[in-house]
């Protein structure tokens, strides 16, 4: 069946090339805007996930927000409080906060500092997105960590034990991380005595209370417990802070309402480029086909050589579609957007393609069914 559907393809060259093209196009489109989208939403929730996050972690955060990137302060003595629970064993206060960055060459950006306790550090980087230096030396007075990649967005150069100014007051980049980007500002993350300093937030205020558990099997009744008895406060699973967060910014920014109409219309055209050039190559080949049915070929038989072409018109329109797809991963990986191509990505678009190029078909199908082998003679 494949070989004889391969021999059509190849009778008709112009629309077979017409067909995958219509399929590269469209599978490289939706593969490049769901990339970036999840690239994107990464970003969204990256204060938790540069976090090395455990199991038995609850944040909690000032109530009237649901977005890690949009947080109000609490006072500071809630701690202590929040840590005299039975099932709380540590609590660790944490700074989120705007500020400005200037360097010596004269540019200047908005970051976002996120100062934590040393030596633990609670809010991260993870080791993986290291790449010059260790958290240990955020230890010492005045020192930060900064982005690799947004040294481009900031025009400067960066290096270790650079000199830069944040809110005006001296700092040295102590850590470079990679792919630790945020949405919006770049995070630099610091020792939490250092992020109040360049800050100018009052010593009373934290922005989020870290809590760890004796048993993680106790997160639920904690977080019920947490709230019931500070109103004022809302306790999180980080995971669920996360998905709040990357919901309330796709939502609030449309964001997500714009990507996923540009994915449908490359679906929707797909979807009928195909079908309309598979319908006008049945046409143009209906004497074959009234012929197979005139020498006893049966109508599921014609039905399957027309689908068995579709199938190759995906199979070879997916192929050269994921290759486009990983050159366009390489060729912005430099400038920081680390596109994702997961098996279970490539699977869903693997998928998406059958569903075109095998649902478009059905248009000369039908054509096809309804044709009486007297008819072509």
């Amino acid at each position: 069946m494949l070989r004889l559907a391969w021999k059509f393809l190849k009778f008709d060259k112009a629309k077979s090339i017409g067909v995958i093209t219509a399929v590269v196009i469209s599978i490289f489109l939706i593969g490049q805007q769901l990339s970036l989208l999840f690239f994107l939403m990464g970003l969204m929730g990256n204060l938790v996930g540069n976090a090395p996050v455990r199991d038995n972690e609850v944040w909690v955060i000032e109530k009237q927000t649901n977005n890690v990137n949009a947080l109000n302060y609490i006072d500071q003595r809630l701690v202590q409080e929040i840590a005299s629970l039975p099932t709380v064993s540590n609590t660790y206060p944490v700074i989120i906060a705007p500020a400005q960055a200037t360097f010596l060459d004269g540019q200047t950006a908005g970051v976002t500092l996120v100062g934590a306790q040393a030596p633990t550090f609670i809010m991260g980087p993870l080791k993986s997105r290291l790449k010059e230096g260790s958290t240990t030396q955020l230890i010492q007075p005045y020192t930060v960590s900064a982005e690799f990649y947004s040294a481009k967005t900031w025009n400067t150069n960066l290096e270790m034990n650079k000199p830069i100014e944040i809110n005006g007051k001296s700092a040295q980049v102590k850590l470079i991380t990679q792919n630790a980007q945020a949405f919006g500002a770049s995070l630099m993350y610091m020792d939490i005595n250092n992020a109040r300093y360049y800050s100018n937030i009052s010593p009373s205020k934290v922005s989020i209370i870290v809590t760890t558990l004796h048993d993680k099997n106790t997160k639920n009744s904690t977080i019920n417990q947490i709230n019931t008895l500070f109103p004022n406060l809302k306790a999180w699973d980080p995971e669920k802070l996360r998905s709040s967060t990357i919901k309330e910014i796709l939502i609030s920014s449309n964001m997500g309402m714009s990507f996923g109409t540009l994915v449908v219309f490359a679906m929707i055209s797909g979807f009928f480029i195909i079908g309309l050039t598979l319908y006008s190559s049945a046409l143009d080949r209906i004497k074959d086909y009234g012929t197979l049915k005139a020498i006893g070929a049966t109508k599921n038989y014609v039905n399957k050589l027309i689908i068995a072409q579709a199938f190759l018109y995906a199979i070879i329109g997916y192929i050269i579609a994921m290759i486009l797809l990983y050159g366009f991963k390489m060729g912005v990986i430099n400038s920081g957007l680390a596109i994702d191509i997961s098996p279970t990505f490539a699977l869903f678009l693997l998928l998406i393609t059958l569903f075109i190029s095998i649902g478009g078909s059905l248009f000369a199908v039908r054509k096809i069914t309804k044709l009486e082998p007297a008819s072509v003679f």
